[in-house]
């Protein structure tokens, strides 16, 4: 199997991953830091494990750069999170 062939098997795994599991938590997530909330320990591990992943996901969006398109916007939806929830926590101090 070719770089491509498993490429494109990975890809329709983060996809249907995304979809299911990691879109639905990042909303949950900014509907929490837009409210005010701040995310707790749990959040934060989750979003440090996202973070991890995000360096594999981008070797293989650098292979297939009709991706990135995609990549950016979820990068930042976590980034606007991530801002969010520092804001509430100086707000919160």
């Amino acid at each position: 199997m070719d770089q491509n062939e498993k490429d494109k098997g990975m890809i329709m795994v983060l996809l249907e991953r995304f979809n299911k599991l990691r879109l639905p938590r990042a909303q949950a997530l900014k509907e929490k830091t837009d409210s005010g909330e701040l995310l707790d320990d749990y959040d934060h591990k989750y979003i440090k494990e996202v973070q991890e992943d995000a360096s594999q996901v981008m070797l293989i969006v650098e292979r297939h750069p009709e991706y990135k398109e995609l990549a950016a916007n979820v990068t930042n939806l976590w980034n606007e999170i991530i801002e969010k929830d520092i804001e509430n926590q100086k707000k919160a101090n």
